[in-house]
């Protein structure tokens, strides 16, 4: 028996559709989020991993949507996705093998079916997205779009109960420093796209202009700029670690690593500074390869 048919054995997927159906997410996650998928892959338990693996599937989907094809067009798509998956929560049923899925993993852990549902209900607000005046607005969007966007995952790996919303609260502090880092790591993407995400009200602090970065001139307070928020982005991936005591032990190891594959990335966009018009920075992969290591060993004593 392979390695990922023990898995889902594991994980209780036994009946033959759902292990096909679980199957196919696996091989499309493996093929657009490699290194997501890796870390996964090596690092949670086999009770969860097959769980994680379809909640990230979906959130893909959803992703793909809302940002692929002209506007009118993405917004019908995802209200025709919204019905579909609030039909089949309802009705318990789907000829959509990337909801079957969803199905049962709701059915494995029930408080998924919330995190999904208040994602859904604020998705769309990613179709709205024009960039910030403030940094009011950019807090904003993290709370009605970041936040709900990464709870169905995050939510898999959490406590049962969240008492006192702590776990929410430590998940809203890493997604903002998660978010605002990735803002300015993509700003060259995102001036192709014609809506910078860094707060209008940021540039003018700095002096820096849309004109002058689309131009593709680097003004002299675009390097303090950078690393301004980058600064800011890593001090609340660094408080965001609070998330790992409220957690179960084996699923530490993972969530520890991708947060310092965040740090690892931070470091690397300060490094590029005003070359962040020119594209994305990223760790290296020899780092990045330690790191997973380290956190092979740790993963493996958390499950004994």
């Amino acid at each position: 028996m392979s390695a990922w048919k023990k898995t889902l054995t594991a994980a209780g997927i036994t009946d033959p559709e759902l292990r096909r159906d679980y199957s196919a997410q696996r091989r499309l996650v493996r093929r657009y989020r490699r290194s997501a998928y890796l870390a996964c892959r090596v690092l949670l338990p086999p009770a969860v991993l097959p769980h994680v693996i379809a909640a990230t599937a979906v959130m893909h989907h959803g992703d793909v949507l809302l940002d692929s094809g002209p506007k009118p067009g993405r917004a019908a798509a995802w209200a025709a996705w919204e019905e579909r998956v609030r039909t089949a929560l309802e009705a318990g049923t789907s000829d959509d093998p990337l909801v079957r899925t969803l199905l049962h993993t709701v059915s494995v852990f029930p408080r998924h079916r919330e995190a999904v549902e208040a994602y859904l209900a604020t998705a769309a607000a990613e179709l709205e997205f024009d960039g910030f005046a403030t940094e009011a607005d950019y807090q904003a969007y993290v709370d009605a779009y970041s936040l709900p966007a990464f709870l169905p995952i995050a939510g898999l790996l959490g406590p049962d109960v969240d008492a006192g919303g702590r776990y929410r609260a430590g998940c809203r502090t890493l997604i903002d420093g998660s978010q605002r880092l990735d803002f300015v790591n993509d700003l060259a993407e995102d001036l192709r796209e014609g809506h910078p995400g860094i707060p209008a009200e940021t540039l003018k602090r700095f002096s820096v202009t849309v004109e002058d970065l689309e131009a593709g001139r680097a003004p002299a307070g675009l390097r303090s700029l950078v690393e301004q928020e980058v600064e800011r982005a890593r001090a609340d991936l660094r408080s965001g670690r609070e998330v790992l005591a409220l957690m179960p032990a084996p699923h530490r190891p993972m969530v520890r690593a991708l947060i310092e594959i965040e740090l690892m990335t931070a470091a690397a966009v300060l490094a590029r500074g005003t070359g962040v018009l020119r594209g994305s920075a990223s760790p290296s992969t020899a780092g990045t390869l330690r790191l997973l290591l380290r956190a092979r060993r740790e993963a493996v004593r958390a499950q004994r």
